[in-house]
Parts: structure tokens; sequence; C-alpha cells
């Protein structure tokens, strides 16, 4: 459901589900429509419990990356986050959730063995010897692919595995906290204002 506020923001609401195939390729044909149309701001509203899959948040990264430069897009959430819908989330140029919310994105091991190199693709020669345990699932290497954006934002080997709040996104910048800005804006600056935020 998408309404318009009197400002001139636009609001998208995008449910996180694990299994809502369907639901996403309808919701990302309309995220596509609504930044067609250019709006000053977006904000998406995620709600929900579970996780967007990686295939999808892949999809919605795209399609975020390919607005206007002028549509600022704000991502709001309610909920803990995990997987795919922490990149989604991410994606915002303004981040808001709710102050006892976690985010979570599992381990994935990955290899450079694990893909196919460009030079080996037509190559007749016989392929090393790997064992079936050895196959790559696709959504897998989704989800590796979905590991590298969110690692852009955040460091993903030291992160994956345990929940993390509201403190670290603030450490990386990635929420807005008015109060420390100005702590810090006071601090640094040539102001006579009291350094203790109130």
């Amino acid at each position: 459901m998408k309404t318009q506020t009197r400002q001139g923001r636009r609001r998208f609401q995008l449910k996180i589900m694990s299994y809502g195939n369907f639901y996403y390729i309808d919701r990302i044909a309309q995220l596509e429509r609504v930044l067609a149309r250019k709006p000053r701001v977006l904000q998406i509203d995620m709600i929900g419990i579970g996780e967007i899959p990686a295939d999808y948040s892949l999809l919605i990264r795209s399609v975020l990356m390919a607005r206007s430069p002028k549509t600022r897009v704000i991502t709001s959430t309610r909920s803990s986050l995990q997987g795919g819908s922490v990149l989604v989330w991410l994606m915002g140029d303004k981040r808001i959730i709710r102050d006892d919310a976690r985010l979570y994105f599992r381990r994935m091991e990955w290899s450079e063995d694990d893909e196919t190199q460009s030079s080996a693709v037509g190559n007749e020669r016989e392929h090393e010897y790997r064992d079936s345990f050895s196959e790559i699932d696709p959504q897998d290497a989704d989800y590796v692919r979905v590991l590298q954006r969110i690692n852009e934002f955040l460091p993903v080997k030291e992160l994956a595995g345990r929940p993390f709040g509201i403190p670290v996104l603030r450490q990386f910048g990635l929420v807005d906290s008015e109060e420390w800005d100005q702590f810090l804006a006071n601090a640094f600056g040539k102001s006579d204002q009291p350094l203790v935020p109130a």
C-alpha cells in the first residue's frame, strides 16, 4: 500500500516474508512504478518478521540504485531484521529503526574456487574433481552477494553470526543520533556551549 503525505513524501509498504515469491514479484514491480514518477522522498516501511530472500533483496537493491538522483529514500522498520532484509534497510539515504531492534546475518563461507572462472568456460579439458558436498547452491551464491553488499556498510566478518543493535549502527554512522551529533559538533567546534549532551 502506498500513500502520499502533505509534504510530498510517498510511502511504500514492504512486508518481510520468507516465502512470499509472488508478493515480492508484485511489490518490486510496484516499487519500479513508484520510482518512475521520481518522487522527492520515498519512505519504505518494512514490517513483519522473517527475511527477504537474497535474490529479491538484490533485485530491490538494483531497483533502488537505478532511481532518479533527485529521489531520497528513507527506510524505516519497527522490527528486527535479518539477512536480505538488512541489505534492503541499508539502502536508505536515511534509516529509521526501533531502539531495541536487532540486525542479524548468518555467516557464510565462500571461496574463489566456488565460482566458475571465465577462463574455464568453453575449455574442453577435464575439470577438477569435486564431490557432491561441494556443489554450490544458487541461493547460497545470492546470499554471499548480499553479504558482499552489506559489507559496503558494515564489517560482515566481524558481525556475522551474532545479533547487534543501535550502538553498532551508530558507530558506523548508519542511524541518526541528533544528541550525539550535537555533542560532537560542540566538542570539535569553536563553541562556548557545554560539551555534555543534555
